[in-house]
């Protein structure tokens, strides 16, 4: 293990619900065990899928789930706190698997970090970021346009954020987001589209690279890509052909 506390980032690609779900699962538990020695991030998007949380009402969910099918929006329910949320294509989604006994035993600290994390990758954009008090999530001029939530076990954390990048936002209207009545939803894309300053291109790469590197800050570690391949309990210690450090 490195003498620099590392946070491991792991770009997936575009991965199903159910098979991502599976992995972070099966990662907590090597995290918990201290299979895995280091913190982890995985950054993804998901084929359309609605999911419920812990505290999910029926009420939330608009569309019936024949219809979410006929959509080709798949459903789950999930044991992530929070109601009803939906992710999509464009929707950067990363999953942090946190032991907080490294950091700080504390799940509203934990939530707080990520709504930093993301107010600062939206900073990169020149989207004025902030948090909506008595709401987990992040809102920008009373829009929302990231949600999160988590679930924790023996102090490890997975399930995680949802960052609307270059969204199409009409899928919100299957839902009600978050069970929060009448919220607008916004993406990076929407709010730099009026801009007049010059922001980056609005892609799910370029702001995950931002989000690993503001994750990574939020918890003090070393933000270090690593191949997907490497994240099994065998490839411990890494290679180094299988890792290279996140430049800022």
């Amino acid at each position: 293990m490195s003498e620099t506390r590392e946070l491991w980032v792991v770009n997936l690609g575009t991965v199903p619900y159910e098979d991502a779900l599976e992995l972070q699962r099966a990662l907590a538990r090597e995290r918990i065990s201290g299979a895995i020695p280091e913190d982890l991030l995985l950054l993804l998007e998901h084929p359309p899928v609605v999911t419920l949380g812990r505290s999910a009402k029926a009420r939330n969910l608009v569309s019936s789930a024949d219809f979410l099918a006929s959509k080709g929006v798949e459903l789950f329910e999930v044991e992530r706190g929070g109601d009803v949320t939906f992710h999509g294509p464009g929707q950067l989604v990363g999953y942090p698997i946190i032991d907080l006994k490294r950091h700080r035993l504390d799940l509203h600290w934990y939530l707080r970090q990520v709504e930093e994390a993301l107010i600062r990758t939206l900073a990169a954009y020149s989207i004025p970021a902030e948090r909506n008090a008595g709401f987990t999530g992040v809102w920008t001029k009373g829009r929302k346009i990231a949600s999160i939530g988590v679930h924790i076990r023996d102090w490890v954390t997975w399930h995680g954020f949802a960052l609307n990048v270059t969204t199409d936002l009409s899928y919100f209207d299957l839902i009600i987001p978050c069970g929060i009545d009448g919220v607008t939803m916004t993406s990076i894309q929407r709010e730099i589209e009026n801009q007049d300053s010059q922001s980056p291109l609005a892609t799910v790469e370029g702001a995950g690279e931002i989000a690993a590197r503001s994750f990574a800050e939020m918890f003090g570690l070393e933000p270090v890509v690593v191949n997907a391949a490497a994240i099994a309990p065998s490839s411990y210690p890494l290679n180094p052909s299988n890792r290279f450090t996140l430049q800022s």
